[in-house]
């Protein structure tokens, strides 16, 4: 691996580094949705899920296809999915480490 690898690496992970992202991810995860879809299950409004999405698709995150006078997301590889879930459990666990070590006697 090299520079060029480690910076595209870096690009893919700030792509995922923002929250909003991160609900589209979590709404994709069960299939393939419209920006509408997607407006109604992340609260996102429609004009920055449209921008958030541009993103994720420059950065292979998810994919489009047209379907009649609509287009419709899905994610582009499910590993990514793997990833976000293990991603998940490392702060889980962290969090639950932190709150025994805050309600340890003497913390």
């Amino acid at each position: 691996m090299d520079a060029d690898f480690f910076c595209l690496h870096s690009e893919l992970c700030k792509t995922l580094a923002n929250e909003k992202r991160q609900m589209i991810l979590a709404a994709l995860r069960d299939g393939e949705r419209s920006v509408s879809e997607l407006s109604e299950r992340t609260g996102i409004g429609q004009a920055n899920l449209s921008q958030h999405l541009a993103t994720m698709r420059a950065h292979d995150v998810v994919r489009a296809r047209r379907e009649g006078r609509s287009i419709r997301y899905s994610i582009a590889n499910p590993k990514l999915i793997q990833a976000f879930d293990l991603i998940t459990e490392v702060m889980q666990e962290s969090m639950e480490r932190r709150s025994r070590t805050a309600d340890a006697p003497g913390a």
